[in-house]
């Protein structure tokens, strides 16, 4: 059977990479907008409802605007800006997420693809909180360090043009503490408070880690690092694409240095716990444009198919 996708903002960095991802298969057949129509509405929307996956690739308001266009009740969403990661009757597209998590991504229609950072503190607190080893009001910090490919185009252009030394060095932003992915990182999971959450992008192409300190007082009476690796391995266990690294990971404390790219490439995402008797330093990584963007989405298309979640990531 042949699918028919449409990829409304085909243009921008996500829309590029899931049209890559699309162009090695001979299972779909993509629909594509004249240049001169892509702000046609009418075209737009004959497109969107023609579609058996319509990927929105677009800001949020433009991205509500384009949901709103799909009446074709066969036509399934998958929109990857922040506009419904938190909005009822979408489900969120992170098939990991907890049990029951991958039917509703099959039954659904309106599917919320995670954000970058996201994707990669959802993964490493989840299960953690569901498992009570991390109290859902206790009060949590998380840094984030990304490539400069996560802020699309424009920032894309001023990296590579070079001759800026202020982006030589890494740039913490999100200062106001009301970064756009705050929401879905409390609702889905289980925090009562948002964390205090800063990200910062630095001068490589891609490649993103969260990490998370704890002190174990924080925690539930007798939490040990040991548990709180053994809780991840045994949440993630048979997932392919979460891959729970051992307890304090002897390579990377080999190097003594954690490689922030090393899931580039791939859909993968690959989670730590460091520790000692007192405190615990968790880490995530992932691809932000592979498992943090476009290789979300279209794991999230082939689950809603019913294909193999891994066709061609």
């Amino acid at each position: 059977m042949t699918y028919r996708i449409f990829v409304d903002g085909q243009e921008g960095t996500t829309g590029l990479r899931i049209h890559e991802m699309l162009a090695r298969r001979s299972d779909v057949e993509v629909l594509r907008i004249a240049a001169d129509k892509r702000k046609d509405a009418g075209e737009r929307a004959r497109l969107l409802n023609a579609a058996d996956i319509a990927f929105l690739c677009l800001p949020d308001a433009a991205a509500r605007e384009a949901a709103a266009l799909v009446g074709n009740p066969g036509t399934c969403v998958i929109d990857a800006s922040t506009a419904h990661r938190t909005q009822p009757g979408w489900a969120y597209g992170l098939p990991e997420l907890a049990p029951g998590q991958r039917d509703r991504l099959r039954d659904a229609k309106r599917i919320a693809n995670p954000g970058c950072h996201a994707t990669a503190f959802v993964l490493l607190m989840r299960p953690l909180v569901d498992a009570g080893l991390v109290p859902a009001d206790a009060l949590i910090s998380a840094t984030s360090i990304t490539g400069y490919s996560g802020g699309g185009k424009k920032m894309i252009e001023q990296y590579e043009a070079g001759g800026d030394p202020l982006l030589q060095a890494p740039r913490p932003y999100g200062l106001t503490l009301a970064h756009k992915h705050l929401p879905e990182m409390v609702a889905h999971t289980g925090l009562a408070q948002a964390p205090v959450f800063m990200p910062v992008v630095s001068s490589f192409y891609k490649g993103l880690a969260v990490s998370v300190p704890l002190h174990l007082g924080q925690l539930k009476p007798g939490t040990t690092a040991a548990q709180l690796q053994q809780a991840l391995a045994e949440h993630y266990a048979g997932e392919r694409f979460v891959r729970v690294m051992p307890l304090s990971d002897p390579g990377t404390l080999e190097t003594g240095f954690f490689d922030v790219q090393a899931c580039n490439d791939s859909n993968r995402c690959d989670l730590f716990v460091f520790g000692n008797e007192r405190q615990v330093l968790l880490l995530s990584r992932l691809d932000n444009l592979g498992k943090g963007a476009s290789g979300a989405a279209v794991q999230a298309m082939n689950l809603h198919l019913g294909l193999d979640e891994g066709l061609g990531l």
